[in-house]
């Protein structure tokens, strides 16, 4: 069992920066691979970011130059740092991990956690 807790989500201006911070729990974080997902209201959930062990990365078109992906492994934590934040990129953002013993694609996120609101204003 994987418990996933995302923080650093708040109200900006657009053009300003956040950081989400995504703490896991498990003993196997290094193998996890690890996505930022955003919802918000009347859209779907759609995929913003992921990285997988080895530290490649991957964006959604939307976002690409703008947002960072990283983990640091000795901390059980995956970030999102946001750059020059837009008012559509308001939304709740999810971190969610596939934690199979061998991930792959496509990848199973089997593992959510709670959201954090992100509010860019205009």
């Amino acid at each position: 069992q994987v418990q996933l807790v995302e923080s650093g989500g708040g109200l900006v201006q657009a053009g300003g920066s956040l950081r989400l911070s995504c703490a896991a729990s498990g003993r196997a974080f290094n193998r996890y691979v690890l996505g930022w997902f955003r919802q918000a209201p009347g859209n779907q959930r759609e995929l913003v970011a992921y990285i997988i062990s080895g530290g490649g990365t991957n964006y959604a078109d939307s976002v690409k130059g703008r947002f960072t992906i990283s983990r640091d492994n000795a901390k059980n934590t995956v970030y999102l740092q946001m750059n020059s934040l837009k008012p559509e990129d308001t939304a709740v953002y999810y971190c969610a991990a596939d934690a199979r013993l061998f991930p792959s694609w496509p990848y199973e996120y089997d593992y959510w956690g709670q959201g954090t609101q992100v509010t860019v204003s205009s």
